[in-house]
Formats: structure tokens, sequence, C-alpha cells
């Protein structure tokens, strides 16, 4: 298997081979233009999100400075907003419901790296894909580790790092996050 195969199918592969490095640096260019639009142009901002991202719904804006390792692994639906300073590590896929709110300075990140020093010394990586649900607000400075699931209308409290599933209609907060109370759903 090649890294990208080996990348895609969960397991283990080095992050500075040249196939997975060529994403990457795609990602850097386009992350650059997108960053270079005026901030007051919400249009092409909009139409450069859809060439550049796997999918976006209707209504989506992300505010300067947004950085991403893929761009095509990101999927996004209808009404959301990714505030300032955004970083989605999208090695892996990322899906985004409906109706979502990320704050400033959060990271997504899909990928991890080895325990051991021989792992890390053979740059490898592993990734696995992050899905966020409808109704979400994410505070800002909040830090979502890979393989993680968020629910439903869920709040997480700014600065939290998840590092657990989420279950529908819940607040969590801290490092790691945890359970803090079950919120109401006026939505359905």
């Amino acid at each position: 298997m090649t890294e990208l195969e080996k990348l895609k199918a969960g397991l283990e592969y080095c992050y500075d081979d040249a196939e997975v490095e060529a994403l990457k640096e795609r990602a850097i260019v386009r992350c650059k233009e997108y960053n270079a639009i005026d901030d007051t142009d919400y249009a092409a901002q909009y139409a450069y999100l859809k060439r550049m991202l796997g999918s976006v719904g209707e209504k989506v804006w992300i505010g300067k400075t947004f950085n991403c390792d893929n761009g095509k692994n990101i999927f996004i639906g209808n009404n959301f907003t990714g505030n300032y300073n955004l970083t989605i590590l999208d090695i892996r896929e990322v899906w985004i419901g409906d109706n979502v709110m990320i704050g400033p300075g959060t990271m997504i990140t899909t990928v991890n790296h080895p325990l051991t020093p021989m792992g890390r010394r053979q740059h490898l990586g592993i990734a696995k894909p992050v899905r966020i649900g409808n109704d979400v607000w994410i505070g800002g400075n909040v830090t979502i580790l890979p393989g993680i699931t968020i629910g439903n209308n869920v709040v997480i409290a700014a600065g939290a790092v998840v590092t657990k599933d989420v279950p529908d209609n819940t607040l969590v907060g801290g490092v790691p996050a945890r359970f803090i109370r079950t919120l109401e759903n006026d939505a359905d």
C-alpha cells in the first residue's frame, strides 16, 4: 500500500511521504489565497470555499485566518460560522452539520502520532475522522481530537479539550472536557 492508501484506510502512515505532502502543500496555497480575499467580500469568500472544501452548504462563513491540511476532506452543512483563527487538520474527513458555530482560535484535528519515540522518529501519523452534529456551538479556543463524534444540540465551553464523544443535548467543558449538564432541545 502507498502511504496515502494507508492514511485513507485508517492505518499508520508516513506523514512526510511525497503524496501526503502534496495534499498539505496544495492546502497551504489555497488557505493563503482564501485568507487574501477582501474581508468584506463575503460572496468571493463563499465562492472560494465552495471550490476549496469537500462540500459547503448555504450561508457559510469562515473568518480569517483559516488553515487546513487538505480542504477536500471538510464537509460543511448550512448556516455555519467558523470564527477567526480556525484550524481544521483534515487529513481525514471532518463532517460538520447544520447550524454550527465555532468560536475563535479553535482547532479540529483528525491526525495523531505515536506515543513511542521510534514511531515519531519515523514520522508516523494515524488519522481518524471527526463528526459534528447539527445545532452545535463550540466556544473559543476549543480543541477537538481525532475520531471524536459530537452529537446534535451540543455546547462545548470555551477552552475545552474534547477527548471523548459527546452525546446529543449536552453541555461539556474543561480539560479534558467533561459532562456539565443536559440541554433542552427546543428545536424538535
